[in-house]
């Protein structure tokens, strides 16, 4: 019984058609979705995806390399070079690429001079390095070094010589103060280069400017990269160039500077420290500036050592400060024809004012005498002969009669106490005293002593040689005041002549005539008997006007006496000189300032007429 109704249950063909058919349709179904998901999936990669696959795919064999854009070439006023652009060598690494810094360092020894201070300079570096960007280990390897690395560079993945152009300085420290120089890109840079969003420019830059006209005009000279499309094979060495975009190279910049100029005051300062400044007074455009010592620029571009680059720091003589726009000097008498134009426009003095001058000065009331550079003193004085016998008796009676606020407000409009507006981020804006300053300074009131040293440009008063040759620029053109700058033409030839910054509104006076008579004034300093520059100028082809000056470097007892032979070389008198020429149509205008050099009519004198002679005689001889 029970085997008849098993095989009955078995002979069920309907019922097992249809648990079949349900199973068959299921699986059937299953199968239509599993190739329905593998079709979409096909489209999916092969149609959707397929852009994006394929520059995966490329990532492993396709490259893009920016191109570093060359660098803006500089050159003076004649078309001379002074900035150029030399091709050099250097080793990079991509330190993504290599597994073992240290030890491949430790082993590129063995082929290459890497010195333990390069080792130790590039590990400094590349602590905050961008790992998968490329890192300068040496630059400039000579053609023996290339080819040495070229035999053993199978030895060190990541590691590769680039060919490229490097910034050079032919002039050497001549035009250091001025140029300035480019160098390596450091952390500091790459923050700044972000934060104006400028990354893309420096993709494969190496270097920037980091003082003076480089640093000033860095986005004109540094131009715009281009990139590169290569092969590379799976050790990430180039197979080909597939295209590009060439990079677009910096400006070149044209500046108002005259090297021959600029050399002889270089000569005339060679040994001593100092600075000397000379512009064009009917442009505002410098002709001329040189700090003086000086040092080599390009040790800067290739990364100077630790060693050499503390000599620099520590040196005495201070040669990485620029004296022409950041030293800081008592103006000495180089500020008195200011001064007496203060005194006929305050109506103080006039030019017939005589002044009794016995070799000292007194306060009324006061016992304290302020004594007279000449002893025995000058007798009776007038606003001429004081200025051109340099009385200080006569400007001790001036200063007390006109106050300080009068003083510090006019000398204000001269550029004394602010930047000169010049085109150079290193810059002092010197120190211009007044009531407020030394409140603010010293928690002390002004007393009326501090306004009879102010008188001879002495005391608190310190400015900068650029601001000297500024404010007799603003003498010669009877007030006009044109901003100093360096930048005449841009582009190649100079095809782009460049704008002169906007003049400042000029000093007016209430009495006009005052300027021919304190001009007067300084051509009778040069071309009259018993004028501080009389030996020096009267002789000249070309008339001109001037002033000398001699700044304490610090404060003699009233019953002292300076005696150069015993003193500190470091705190003997600075001497100082402002003029300019030709007297009737000034075309340069000059400000030297000799530290510890003694007086200033014996000492900064034969170097301002050395460069009067240079531009005014010498350019025109065959």
């Amino acid at each position: 019984m029970r085997r008849y109704k098993q095989r009955a249950a078995l002979r069920d063909h309907a019922a097992e058609t249809a648990l079949f058919s349900r199973r068959a349709i299921v699986g059937f179904m299953f199968v239509i979705a599993l190739v329905g998901l593998l079709l979409g999936n096909l489209y999916n990669l092969q149609v959707i995806e397929h852009k994006s696959f394929q520059t995966r795919s490329n990532d492993n064999r396709i490259r893009l390399i920016p191109v570093a854009p060359n660098r803006g070439l500089i050159y003076d006023r004649n078309g001379i070079l002074l900035a150029d652009n030399q091709p050099t060598f250097s080793l990079d690494v991509v330190p993504e690429q290599v597994v073992d810094m240290q030890a491949q360092l430790e082993d590129l020894q063995t082929v290459l001079l890497l010195s333990d201070e390069d080792k130790k300079h590039f590990e400094e570096r590349l602590k905050g390095h961008r790992r998968f960007k490329p890192i300068t280990l040496l630059n400039r390897l000579s053609e023996q070094d290339v080819a040495m690395f070229a035999v053993n560079s199978h030895r060190f993945p990541g590691f590769a010589v680039e060919a490229g152009l490097t910034r050079s300085y032919p002039h050497s420290q001549s035009l250091t103060h001025l140029l300035g120089y480019v160098a390596r890109i450091n952390s500091k840079d790459l923050k700044r280069i972000d934060e104006i969003d400028e990354s893309a420019r420096y993709a494969a830059t190496k270097r920037i400017g980091k003082q003076g006209i480089e640093r000033y005009y860095e986005s004109i000279l540094h131009g715009e990269p281009g990139m590169k499309e290569v092969e590379v094979n799976n050790r990430g060495r180039i197979v080909r160039t597939i295209s590009g975009q060439a990079p677009v190279a910096g400006q070149d910049l044209h500046l108002t500077l005259d090297l021959p100029l600029q050399l002889k005051a270089e000569e005339m300062l060679a040994g001593r420290r100092g600075a000397v400044v000379a512009m064009d007074p009917k442009t505002g455009g410098v002709l001329a500036m040189v700090s003086s010592p000086s040092y080599d620029p390009n040790l800067f571009v290739g990364g100077i050592s630790g060693k050499k680059y503390g000599e620099l720091l520590n040196d005495r003589d201070r040669p990485l400060i620029n004296r022409a726009t950041q030293g800081q000097y008592a103006p000495a008498s180089t500020v008195k024809p200011l001064l007496a134009l203060l005194g006929l426009e305050k109506e103080v003095v006039t030019e017939k004012t005589k002044v009794w001058d016995p070799g000292w000065w007194q306060i009324p009331n006061v016992e304290r005498k302020y004594r007279d550079w000449k002893k025995w003193g000058h007798g009776w004085v007038d606003l001429n002969k004081a200025i051109t016998s340099s009385c200080d008796i006569y400007f001790y009676e001036l200063a007390y009669n006109t106050g300080i606020n009068n003083i510090s407000n006019f000398m204000y409009e001269f550029g004394f106490g602010q930047n000169t507006g010049i085109d150079l981020f290193e810059e002092s804006t010197g120190n211009l005293p007044s009531r407020e300053w030394k409140e603010r300074k010293y928690k002390e009131p002004w007393y009326i002593g501090d306004t009879i040293s102010v008188g001879i440009g002495q005391g608190y008063w310190t400015t900068t040689p650029l601001q000297l040759a500024s404010s007799t620029a603003m003498l010669a053109n009877s007030g006009r005041r044109l901003v100093p700058h360096f930048l005449q033409a841009t582009g190649q030839d100079g095809q782009i002549a460049q704008e002169a910054p906007p003049e400042k509104p000029p000093i007016e006076l209430q009495r006009p005539e005052s300027w021919q008579s304190v001009q007067r004034a300084m051509y009778l300093t040069a071309h009259r008997s018993g004028g501080s520059g009389y030996r020096l100028f009267n002789d000249a082809p070309y008339k001109s006007a001037v002033k000398t000056g001699t700044g304490q470097v610090f404060g003699v007892a009233e019953d002292a006496e300076y005696d150069e032979d015993q003193v500190s070389e470091f705190l003997r008198d600075n001497a100082l000189f402002v003029g300019y020429a030709p007297f009737d149509d000034p075309q340069i205008t000059i400000a030297v300032v000799l530290e510890n050099a003694g007086w200033g009519g014996a000492n900064a004198g034969p170097v301002a007429r050395a460069l009067f002679d240079e531009f005014l005689i010498a350019k025109d001889t065959p």
